[in-house]
């Protein structure tokens, strides 16, 4: 069975810094794009960062350049993404996501495997 499971959120204050992990188990997914979505309460999924299946690409929406950085560990089949100067609108839950191409996708149709979720909340 297939899961992703993600961890590191929390509640952090304005400027402060997290580092999201997501482990990924049932399957290797060395060859394939991997991406990290967040939603807001009451607003649709958004795309924060995508990497390629080497590691070598990586893309970033334009709220988040800067900030936050999306790397992968293939050896350990874990994604990462280290959030740095995080605001209030950064608030979400953010999930990770197998992209079913090599390159990742900024729309979420593209993926097939999804983890449930952890949330961060940016405190003012």
């Amino acid at each position: 069975q297939v899961q992703l499971i993600e961890s590191g959120g929390g509640l952090v204050q304005a400027g402060g810094s997290l580092r999201l992990s997501c482990a990924a188990s049932g399957r290797t997914f060395a060859g394939y794009a991997m991406g990290w979505f967040r939603q807001a309460p009451g607003k649709e999924r958004e795309f924060v960062a995508g990497i390629s299946w080497s590691g070598t690409s990586t893309y970033y929406a334009d709220s988040v350049k800067g900030r936050f950085t999306i790397s992968r560990d293939n050896a350990k089949n874990t994604l990462y993404l280290q959030m740095n100067s995080l605001k209030p609108e950064d608030t979400a839950v953010y999930r990770c996501a197998v992209d079913r191409d090599i390159v990742p996708a900024r729309t979420s149709s593209e993926y097939d495997y999804w983890g449930q979720g952890t949330q961060v909340t940016v405190s003012s």
